[in-house]
């Protein structure tokens, strides 16, 4: 069974995300990026399903410029098999990233596909439902529980309610959830073992897909700052200045 992985580069979520002086986007200059954590429990996963004796060979893939290269070689080094960068310096949005998976699994053929449920800097999580839309794949997200049950994947996924298991058929799309895994540390002798791995490199016009965004970036800014709390004397303060000051009552 072929397992594909899709990995972003994003900020290191230890470090402070700061625009730009004049507005235009997130300042990456000199930060340190890394691979996103939702990435690392999908590879994780699939790891332990090849460790398992239930997948045969993992694809990663990710989008994104020539530098994401160090996020996929991060990838094989945890222990996937190979990888595929779509090369692009356009910051594709989710409709498109899921336009360009749809492409690699249309080459690959892989009969699981595993992607983080989120990336920590958009936070948009669409990318797998809009993957699952455009293929007709079976999805399972926020899984917590990931079972291959023959031809089947069984799916534990956490709901407002609790928990709900959903047994999808083969080929099907997984997008996980913080508490599916614990991701291992790349070990040395696999970081030296991951550069002579295989990664391959594509483009989106080789691929058939137009990633022209679609939604303008109008400005970015940090959020305000919250003003100190203040401490009141009777209920009768606290309701005068919910309806005078905050004006929320």
């Amino acid at each position: 069974m072929k397992v594909l992985v899709a990995v972003k580069r994003v900020i290191d979520y230890n470090v402070k995300a700061r625009p730009k002086a004049d507005g235009s986007d997130v300042d990456l200059a000199n930060v340190k990026m890394a691979l996103n954590p939702f990435c690392e429990i999908a590879i994780e996963e699939a790891v332990r399903l090849k460790e398992a004796g239930t997948v045969t060979e993992i694809v990663s893939v990710s989008i994104g410029p020539k530098v994401c290269q160090e996020q996929l070689r991060t990838s094989l080094a945890l222990g996937a098999d190979r990888a595929i960068l779509v090369e692009t310096d356009v910051s594709p949005e989710p409709l498109a990233v899921a336009k360009l998976l749809k492409a690699v699994i249309e080459k690959e053929s892989p009969e699981l596909i595993i992607l983080g449920k989120q990336a920590i800097d958009g936070d948009n999580n669409q990318t797998g439902q809009m993957l699952g839309a455009l293929t007709g794949m079976p999805q399972g997200t926020f899984a917590s529980v990931v079972k291959l049950d023959g031809s089947n994947v069984n799916v534990t996924r956490e709901i407002d309610g609790g928990l709900q298991t959903v047994s999808l058929t083969l080929p099907a799309i997984v997008t996980t959830d913080l508490r599916l895994n614990e991701p291992r540390y790349a070990s040395l002798p696999n970081i030296m073992k991951a550069k002579k791995k295989p990664l391959d490199t594509l483009t989106p016009d080789e691929l058939g897909v137009d990633i022209s965004p679609r939604v303008t970036l109008v400005k970015v800014s940090p959020p305000p700052q919250r003003q100190a709390g203040i401490k009141v004397e009777s209920v009768d303060e606290l309701v005068d200045k919910l309806k005078n000051e905050a004006k929320v009552i």
